[in-house]
């Protein structure tokens, strides 16, 4: 197993923190002068590491192998949300920089590493550009339809690349694995008091938006039994997904009601329209189904009152199963460092659900301190730092064993 070195690796994930650092956090937005020149750094990083180095014309970093014929490739992301974090994707791409120069100084493996860094996972213009890109996954005319709130579009954004290579995409014949480590943005890890977190699935998400329309009209004189109140008739379907989703959801279920709007809008006025937005997300599709069944029952049981209520979904994300042989080999490289791993799914989108639809995939958590990711207060102490690394050479290793 290759020996990771501990202090390397937190400079270099320190180094990647002083692009578009705010001490704390990150300010990298995807296709930034920030986001770009961190994106160079990695290259010459990545070329110092001996690889096959360089960036695409959609900002994608690729660092092959070149004594390689196959790999395995490791990597995340290296933008973030705005006022983010130092780690949430960073932290996975310079776990392959660090693997990469481990396994080479060790003298190599059956397989190479090559090491990735997509670009604008976090969807500042399109979420998940680099790796469905890279994977061939994204349909014509997305990337000129596409544009971030501000109004920029990403054509603009991406024109000073447009000298750089064409896309790089998946090498079927040369790729057999992509394994992703990431902070687990969530509080499961620290309050088990566990260090490892294996992936066992990303999970699907369903959005809906539901509408009702009823009558606006004037809340001091309208008798309660003759108003037509849109904000009312959801309130009372909020209240029924709180009491009947439990019991149609598994353990791992979660669902949000993340937004709720009432117009006009006023405290003296009887809402007319009324709209809110609805999550659920989980790896069993069986679930989600049942789940999105029920609500649309409802929804069409509470048109009445001179209230109409409509659903329309406007998210459909299929989940997707990690590979079976790396949650193993996560695992047992987890045990054998002493520190026997959560097996859990990830509620939050990652770039190994696109990678992972087309290729096996893994994923493994650190614990976020707090719990707390996308804000400046993100962080993750630097002993699970580089445990995790090394747990995921090992990890690679095993793998590497059944493919030599």
């Amino acid at each position: 197993m290759p020996a990771i070195r501990g202090d390397r690796l937190l400079d270099d994930l320190r180094t990647l923190a002083r692009f578009g650092g705010l001490a704390p956090g990150v300010d990298r937005i995807a296709l930034s002068a920030d986001d770009l020149a961190a994106r160079r750094w990695l290259v010459d990083r990545l070329a110092a590491a001996g690889l096959d180095a360089g960036m695409d014309r959609l900002g994608n970093v690729l660092g092959r192998d070149p004594r390689a014929a196959r790999a395995i490739l490791v990597g995340s992301h290296s933008d973030t949300v705005p006022r983010g974090g130092w780690l949430d994707g960073a932290m996975g791409v310079i776990y392959g920089l660090e693997i990469a120069r481990a396994f080479r100084e060790a003298g190599g493996g059956p397989v190479g590493i090559d090491v990735v860094s997509f670009q604008d996972e976090e969807g500042t213009y399109l979420p998940f550009l680099g790796s469905r890109a890279f994977c061939g996954t994204l349909k014509d005319g997305e990337i000129d339809a596409a544009r971030a709130e501000d109004g920029r579009t990403l054509a603009d954004a991406l024109a000073p690349l447009a000298g750089e290579p064409a896309p790089f995409r998946l090498d079927p014949t040369r790729h057999v694995a992509f394994l992703e480590a990431h902070i687990e943005q969530g509080p499961r890890l620290e309050a088990s008091g566990q260090k490892i977190g294996v992936v066992t699935g990303i999970t699907g998400i369903r959005r809906f938006r539901i509408t009702a329309t009823g009558a606006a009209n004037h809340a001091g004189t309208t008798p309660m039994g003759m108003r037509r109140d849109a904000g009312a008739a959801l309130v009372r379907l909020a209240a029924w997904i709180g009491e009947t989703f439990p019991a149609l959801g598994g353990p791992e279920t979660v669902w949000n009601i993340g937004a709720m709007t009432f117009r006009p809008g006023a405290a003296n006025v009887v809402p007319g329209e009324a709209e809110m937005a609805v999550e659920m997300r989980d790896l069993d599709v069986a679930i989600l189904d049942r789940m999105e069944a029920a609500l649309a029952e409802r929804v069409a049981g509470e048109s009445r009152d001179g209230v109409a209520i409509a659903m329309v979904r406007t998210t459909l994300v299929a989940p997707t199963v990690m590979g079976r042989e790396i949650v193993a080999a996560l695992s047992a490289a987890a045990v054998a460092a002493g520190h026997p791993p959560v097996l859990l799914p990830s509620g939050a989108g990652h770039d190994a659900m696109e990678v992972g639809r087309v290729l096996p995939a893994g994923m493994l958590f650190v614990p976020s301190i707090g719990g707390i990711s996308h804000h400046v207060a993100e962080n993750t102490a630097d002993a699970d730092i580089v445990l995790g690394c090394q747990v995921l050479a090992d990890a690679i290793s095993r793998l590497m064993q059944n493919l030599a």
